[in-house]
This record gives C-alpha cells, sequence and structure tokens, in this order.
C-alpha cells in the first residue's frame, strides 16, 4: 500500500505539472517570436533569422512556429530579394499548418511568385491552385480580395478572359474601396476591350476616376480613355507637329529602333554608337549594353533594355540569351504578354520564343520581319513575303489577316516597322505607292493614315512608337531627329 501510494503521487504531481508545462512552451515561443521581431525590426538580420529558426526547431507545435516561417519567408523577400530563398518557408508553412491563418499569406504568397515566373499557360496553374486553395479553404481571410484579383490576372495570361472577367468582378464586390478592388476595375475595363465590348471598356474606366480620382489607376485610365478616344472615336486627320521634344533638331547619333517602356516613356537606339537610350525629361541616359547591329530594341522593365541582334539574339546586360538554334539574319522582335523574347526572321517561315529557361519554341508562320505585342498576349506581325498584316494569338495563329493597302488610298509593298501599345493600336511605317504612316485597331481595320507628302515631312525614317496621348513617334536617321504626330 506504501508502495502504490508513492507511485501515485509522483504520478499526480506530473499529469498536473503538464498543462504548466505546455503554458511554459507557449510563453516561450511567444517571447522567441517577439524577440526575432524585435530584432528584425532594429535590422539585426542575422539575429532575427537565427531567433525564428530556433523556435521553428525546438517548438514546431507552437502557433507561433507558423508566424516565424511567414516571417523568415518576408525576410527573403522583402530584404534578401531572395524569392528561391523564400519559398521552402512558404512551402512548409503550407503543408505543416495549413490550418492557420499564416497558411493563407502563404498560399497568397506562393501564387505571386510562381505567376511571375510563369512564361506559359502551363507555368500559371501552378499559381491559379494556389489563388483558389485561398479561396476555399480560407473565405474570410482578409486577402481572399488579393486572391481573386490575382486570379483573374493569371485568367488573363491563359487568354480566359470571360473568367478573367468574373474573378476581376468578384474582386471589385467584396470591398469596392480596397486597393485590390481598384486595380481589378482596371483590369476589367482592359478585358472588356479585348472582348470587343469598348463602350463598356470606356464606361469602366471612366467610373474608375470619378470612384477614385486620387488612386493611380485614375491617372492610369485617363490615358487609356484618352487613346482609344483619339484613335478609334475622333480619329482626326494626322499632322506633323515637328521635330520632339519641341524644338530639339540635329542633336541625335543616327536613331534607327524606338521602343515605348512600361512607364509610357520613349526609349531608342543609335547605330552611330551602337547602344539604347532612355528618354528622360528631354534628356537621353543611356541603357543597355553596347551591341552592334541591333535590328530590334526591347524594354522588359523600366530603366531597362534588351538588344536583338544577328549575332547573339536577345543581348541582355548580363550577356547574350541566344535561341538554341539562332535565326540567321533576325530582323525584329517583341515581349509578350509573358515577358518572353519573340524573334523573327524574314527568310524563315518561324517565329522563334525564348520562355525562361525552358527550350526555345517555334510558332510556324509566313515569314514576318516585323513584330509588335498585342494586349491579349498575341503579336501583330508584318509579312512583305504574303503582303498581309496578320494579327496573331498567343500561340502565333493569325485570327485577322490584313492585306497591305486595304482600305487605303494606294497599296504599299513593305513595312519598315511596326510598333503597338498597350490597348492594342498598332502602327506601321510603309514604303511602295503609299508611302508613310498607318495605324490600324484592335480588329485590323484602318483608323488613321497618311504619307509623308501629305504631312509635309521628308527624311529616312526608319522607326515608329505609339506614345500615351495617341501621338505618334518617328525616327528620322538622315535628319538625326525625332518627329511626333498627332
Amino acid at each position: 500500500m506504501h508502495v502504490l501510494g508513492t507511485w501515485i503521487r509522483p504520478m499526480t504531481l506530473i499529469l498536473a505539472a503538464a498543462p504548466l508545462l505546455r503554458a511554459q512552451d507557449g510563453d516561450m515561443a511567444e517571447r522567441l517570436y517577439r524577440s526575432g521581431e524585435r530584432a528584425h525590426a532594429a535590422r539585426s538580420y542575422a539575429e532575427a533569422t537565427e531567433t525564428w529558426n530556433q523556435l521553428i526547431a525546438q517548438l514546431p507545435q507552437s502557433p507561433f512556429a507558423a508566424r516565424a516561417l511567414l516571417s523568415l519567408a518576408r525576410h527573403q523577400l522583402e530584404v534578401e530579394h531572395k524569392p528561391d530563398a523564400a519559398l521552402p518557408f512558404l512551402e512548409k508553412l503550407k503543408n505543416a499548418y495549413l490550418k492557420t491563418p499564416q497558411a493563407g499569406d502563404a498560399l497568397l504568397l506562393l501564387g505571386r511568385l510562381r505567376a511571375e515566373r510563369s512564361h506559359s499557360p502551363a507555368d500559371i496553374k501552378e499559381a491559379l491552385a494556389d489563388f483558389n486553395r485561398l479561396v476555399d479553404l480560407f473565405p474570410d481571410h482578409p486577402l481572399v480580395q488579393e486572391a481573386r484579383f490575382r486570379m483573374g490576372l493569371a485568367r488573363k495570361l491563359q487568354g480566359d478572359w470571360t473568367r478573367a472577367l468574373q474573378a476581376f468582378t468578384e474582386a471589385m464586390r467584396m470591398d469596392p474601396d480596397a486597393p485590390a478592388a481598384i486595380a481589378a476595375q482596371l483590369q476589367a475595363a482592359e478585358t472588356l476591350d479585348i472582348l470587343g465590348d469598348l463602350p463598356g471598356c470606356l464606361r469602366m474606366l471612366q467610373d474608375l476616376r470619378n470612384r477614385h480620382p486620387q488612386a493611380p489607376e485614375a491617372q492610369e485610365a485617363l490615358w487609356r480613355i484618352q487613346a482609344r478616344a483619339v484613335q478609334r472615336l475622333q480619329k482626326p486627320p494626322l499632322k506633323s507637329q515637328g521635330p520632339w521634344p519641341q524644338g530639339r533638331t540635329k542633336w541625335l547619333k543616327t536613331p534607327t529602333l524606338l521602343a515605348t517602356g512600361p512607364e509610357g516613356d520613349v526609349y531608342l537606339y543609335q547605330s552611330d554608337d551602337d547602344r539604347a537610350y532612355h528618354l528622360k525629361d528631354g534628356a537621353l541616359v543611356a541603357s543597355g549594353p553596347v551591341v552592334k547591329g541591333g535590328k530590334a530594341l526591347l524594354v522588359p522593365a523600366p530603366g531597362t533594355t534588351w538588344i536583338v541582334n544577328a549575332r547573339s539574339g536577345v543581348v541582355k546586360e548580363e550577356g547574350p540569351q541566344a535561341a538554341a538554334a539562332p535565326l540567321p539574319s533576325p530582323s525584329g522582335g517583341m515581349l509578350d504578354a509573358w515577358g518572353n523574347p519573340w524573334i523573327c526572321d524574314p527568310g524563315s517561315p518561324v517565329i522563334q520564343v525564348l520562355a525562361g529557361d525552358a527550350a526555345p519554341r517555334s510558332l510556324q508562320v509566313p515569314a514576318v520581319q516585323a513584330l509588335a505585342p498585342l494586349p491579349d498576349g498575341g503579336a501583330a506581325a508584318a509579312s512583305d513575303a504574303t503582303r498581309t498584316l496578320l494579327f496573331l494569338d498567343a500561340a502565333g495563329r493569325a485570327r485577322v489577316t490584313v492585306p497591305y493597302g486595304k482600305d487605303l488610298p494606294a497599296s504599299f509593298k513593305y513595312v519598315v516597322s511596326l510598333a503597338s501599345d498597350p490597348v492594342g493600336h498598332v502602327a506601321a511605317l510603309v514604303d511602295g505607292d503609299f508611302e508613310g504612316v498607318v495605324v490600324w485597331g484592335p480588329d485590323g481595320s484602318v483608323l488613321r493614315s497618311a504619307t509623308y507628302k501629305a504631312l509635309g515631312i521628308a527624311g529616312k525614317f526608319r522607326a515608329v512608337a505609339l506614345d500615351r496621348a495617341g501621338g505618334l513617334i518617328l525616327a528620322d536617321r538622315s535628319n538625326d531627329l525625332l518627329i511626333r504626330l498627332q
């Protein structure tokens, strides 16, 4: 009896102490997490990450372990700028702590990272799965609205316009004044235009401006309204405004290529010094590597330029990204909606697409010598060989074919330069019986046109770009200047 009593009493003490031990573990987990927060706020990053890793290793059952994983992932993204290093923390959080609120944050971050890395419709499926899981498993999570907006972006990249519009609309309904709703409204308007509903697009853009005049998207909506109004509704006759920027004459060194960057600024390539420049506030800022024989100018991000040439394919600041079987005489290129370079050669019946780390793929098309991106993920392609302007989808299939000279007073034989803007207008410099400028709409209809003679300008025009106000910028290599048409 005495032995039994001595056995029972210690066991009773141990059982009574168990909740206390668990409470102590919980207190320690929170103290460790807060200690990491303090160190991180003080920019003692090594101390912070070591503390959070210690918490995860020693107290993995604590809810603070999930918070530590999320903090470590955000540190890699926001401080170290290393998305690859963030992925393991997010994956562990999703797999081991799915019942915690932090798993919802992890799913959104995983989806965003995968969407940013995607180069094809197949790639975007993983991102969509993460966004859908967040919406399905955490319907009351504060990030659901952003997830729906990003689902719309992913559907738009896939070319699934109807479901993209649905996702944007759902994001707008949740909290109309939230940043995600405002961004979704801008994208919904653009999707309506792709679907052929120009009046609906313009109404939605104007509604955005009326409801959220101070939002950055309101300014974006303004130029999109203006560009569409000028090119598709008003369609005033093209007129030359003379040298641009105003009064700048004989100030360049043989400009032969033009491009408009994501921010709307103009970039140009000068063949005399073999490099590209960013035209910022009337001054030229050198951009990208020195590259001889530039055939196309690509602007993947503000202040960044890539050059297409015959020797190396696509040349970036860090070195060439040549195709596996480089085209012998590339004459044009562009970046598609995924950020993939497309390269064409008038002597080859293919367009080469360089998709990240994946093997280059070939789109079978008639031989084309110039390309310009379209907002639906495809491209406008000029084929002098077949005397047609092709509006291609993202797979390279022709959805619209426009014979050279259609709806013009005379035909032309050659497209010298091709350009587009983010709302679907396509401009070209053309030679032949009709020698001048032509602007087409997204459906291939001629919107505006003029001969150089009618414009009262003369020179050797070799490049064109569309600006955000509906104007056209022409590069004149013989007079070393730019001319703006409005």
